[in-house]
C-alpha cells in the first residue's frame, strides 16, 4: 500500500473546506452547459458539441479524483491499495489527454469554420463530428493503457508519494526495477502532446491573421475562438502545475502553495471552462437566459 504526503491539519482543514464548496459547482456548471446544449436545437451544430464534450470530459476528470481524496482526507486515512493508485493514474491520465484531443479537434473545426466557410459544411460532416467525439475518448483510453499495463509490472521500493493523490511519475520514482520502457515511453507520449499543443496554437495564428484581413467580420468570427483560446491556455496551467509537481522536488514548496497546485488541477480546470463558455459564447448565454426565463 502507498501513503499520501501528509499536510498539516490546518492546510488539509482548508483543502477539504474549499474542495467540498468547489466540487458541486464543477458538477452543476458542467451539467448546465451539457443540457442546454442538448435540449437547444439551435446548438446542435459542431462547434457547441465539441462543448458539450469538452464539458462531459471536465465532468469525469472532475469526479475521477476529487471524491476519493476527500474521503481519504476525512476519514484520516492516508494509505491507499496499488489498485487504487493505479485507477487514479489511468483517471488523469484519460482526463488529461480526452481534454487535448478535444481542444484539437475544436481548433480543427474553429480553422475550417473560419478559413473555409464556403465549404465547412461538406468537410465538417455530422459524421465526422461523430468521429472526432468517438477518437478524443478511445485514443486517450487505449493511450492510459499502455501507461497502465507498463507501470503495474514494476516492482516497487518506497511507499510514499509527496502528493494527495497519485500519478504516473510520482509512482515511476519509487519504483527498483528497470524503468526504461516507462521513460521511453513517457517521452513519446510526451512529444506527442507537445506536437498537439503546437498544431493547436499554429491553426489559432493562422486564424488570427486571416480574421485581421477581414476587418469587422473577422473580428466576430475570431470572437469564437476566444473561449477555446482560454481552455486551451487553461489546460497548459494545469499540465504545467501537474508536472512540476511530479517531477521536481516540492518539499521547500510552502503547503499552501502545493494545496492551490493540486486544487487547480482536481476542480479549478474543469470549473473554468464551463463557467468561461457560458459567458463568453453568446448563443449558449442566450439559451441560459431563455431556460432560466421558462423556468
Amino acid at each position: 500500500a502507498f501513503s499520501a504526503t501528509v499536510y498539516p491539519t490546518i492546510v488539509l482543514y482548508i483543502f477539504v473546506v474549499v474542495l467540498s464548496l468547489l466540487y458541486p459547482v464543477m458538477i452543476i456548471s458542467n451539467s448546465v452547459l451539457i443540457y442546454v446544449i442538448c435540449v437547444e436545437r439551435g446548438l446542435h451544430k459542431p462547434m457547441y458539441i465539441f462543448i458539450c464534450n469538452l464539458a462531459c470530459i471536465n465532468l469525469y476528470g472532475g469526479s475521477a479524483v476529487t471524491p476519493f481524496v476527500l474521503t481519504k482526507i476525512l476519514t484520516e486515512n492516508y494509505r491507499m491499495t496499488w489498485l487504487s493508485c493505479l485507477v487514479q493514474i489511468f483517471s488523469i491520465f484519460t482526463y488529461g489527454g480526452c481534454d487535448l484531443t478535444n481542444l484539437t479537434v475544436m481548433a480543427y473545426d474553429r480553422y475550417i469554420s473560419i478559413c473555409y466557410p464556403l465549404e465547412y459544411e461538406k468537410i465538417v460532416t455530422p459524421a465526422k463530428v461523430s468521429i472526432g467525439v468517438a477518437v478524443s475518448w478511445l485514443l486517450p483510453f487505449v493511450r492510459s493503457t499502455i501507461t497502465i499495463s507498463i507501470t503495474a509490472n514494476l516492482n516497487m521500493c518506497g511507499v510514499i508519494i509527496e502528493k494527495v493523490y497519485c500519478d504516473n511519475f510520482s509512482v515511476v520514482k519509487l519504483a527498483c526495477s528497470e524503468t526504461l520502457s516507462n521513460n521511453i515511453y513517457g517521452v513519446v507520449m510526451m512529444s506527442l502532446t507537445i506536437l498537439l499543443v503546437v498544431i493547436i496554437f499554429y491553426t489559432y495564428v493562422r486564424i488570427i491573421f486571416i480574421c485581421l484581413k477581414l476587418s469587422k467580420t473577422g473580428r466576430v468570427k475570431f470572437s469564437t475562438c476566444v473561449p477555446h483560446l482560454i481552455a486551451l491556455l487553461n489546460f497548459v496551467i494545469g499540465s504545467c502545475f501537474e508536472m512540476f509537481q511530479s517531477r521536481f522536488n516540492m518539499r521547500h514548496v510552502p503547503y499552501t502553495v502545493r494545496v492551490i497546485l493540486s486544487l487547480y488541477v482536481l476542480i479549478l480546470s474543469p470549473i473554468i471552462n464551463p463557467i468561461m463558455y457560458g459567458v463568453k459564447t453568446q448563443k449558449i448565454k442566450e439559451a441560459i437566459i431563455k431556460r432560466n426565463r421558462f423556468s
